[in-house]
């Protein structure tokens, strides 16, 4: 049976939980924020104004925004009619440990329990629930912002129930999204361990002094950037093969692919080494204000989102109309 969700509550408001409040009022649920810090109600405020821009481009309804989230006075006032429960605490393990004791105590019993948590499995910190507790609680970890950013990592844990999985699966959708599930877990889940990995030759690169941070910038913007935003690695190598596909890829360029991948490089850990690299960043990006910098690089990814919805489009109704004459 399909749930319906009508009530959410972000639990913690940092800039993950405050692009998700957005986006959740924006397609029309009652979203209820929980967070110590003291500036709640103005972040809040300030968020909203910042991020209704933004949703409205992707064709939301931002009119009644702010009359759609309330500033709860705890946790539990945050909870205690919720239909979904995103939590984006702190990452770290005794913290969520505490913190879903807590949401499993106060929430409703149908209530879905969300964890944004970029590093840490949902089974590290549900070791001493019930099996009923740990079965409604999984990873659903978006990438930054995710009023933007379409993908969730669903992950669910050793105990989560295949009800609350599709459950999941069903909340994200609805708030367009696009859920991933992840079949087993591991660290850091897909998405970071493959910026990780990426993130990781940039570091060495620079720090050998092949390339400068805006330089290498430039280089992953205008190639990878771009291809990725369209077909993901297996798809863009298998196109890369021509009409022989992947199997004519690693058969041409496999060998030597090989050889320059044992070649990649292990930063250095060295705080000397790290400061250099700071201070090289700050160079190339530090005068600019964050808000400016965030400002340009969500109006980018809106241009993306909508050239890449208008391509879809155009595919779908192409493939309606080949349908059509045959």
């Amino acid at each position: 049976m399909t749930r319906t969700f009508r009530t959410a509550a972000v639990v913690g408001a940092g800039t993950i939980g405050l692009s998700w409040t957005a986006l959740f009022a924006a397609h029309g649920l009652t979203v209820r924020v929980s967070d110590p810090r003291p500036d709640l109600a103005e972040a809040v405020k300030e968020a909203l104004a910042q991020y209704a821009p933004h949703l409205a481009a992707r064709g939301l309804d931002v009119a009644a925004l702010d009359e759609r989230v309330h500033v709860a006075a705890d946790i539990a006032e945050a909870v205690r009619d919720a239909d979904v429960v995103q939590e984006n605490g702190p990452e770290r393990l005794e913290f969520k440990k505490d913190l879903f004791a807590t949401l499993t105590r106060e929430a409703p019993a149908h209530a879905l329990l969300l964890s944004s948590s970029s590093a840490i499995p949902s089974t590290a910190f549900t070791g001493e629930l019930s099996d009923g507790d740990a079965a409604r609680v999984l990873i659903g970890h978006p990438f930054n912002p995710p009023h933007l950013l379409p993908l969730v990592e669903v992950v669910p844990g050793e105990r989560t129930g295949e009800e609350t999985v599709r459950a999941a699966l069903d909340f994200y959708t609805s708030v367009g999204r696009t859920p991933v599930v992840e079949r087993k877990e591991i660290p850091g889940f897909v998405g970071n361990r493959l910026q990780n990995a990426l993130s990781r030759e940039a570091v060495h690169l620079v720090e050998q002094g092949v390339v400068t941070p805006e330089d290498l910038d430039k280089v992953m913007t205008n190639s990878l950037g771009l291809r990725w935003a369209t077909v993901g690695p297996f798809l863009g190598s298998h196109l890369g093969g021509g009409p022989g596909g992947y199997r004519h890829l690693v058969q041409h360029i496999g060998a030597s692919m090989q050889r320059t991948g044992a070649g990649l490089g292990t930063p250095s850990q060295s705080e000397e080494q790290q400061e250099r690299l700071i201070e090289a960043v700050e160079k190339a990006y530090g005068s600019s204000m964050y808000s400016q910098l965030a400002e340009t690089r969500d109006r980018k990814q809106l241009a993306v989102l909508s050239a890449l919805d208008s391509t879809d489009k155009d595919s779908t109704d192409k493939d309606a109309t080949f349908k059509e004459e045959n």
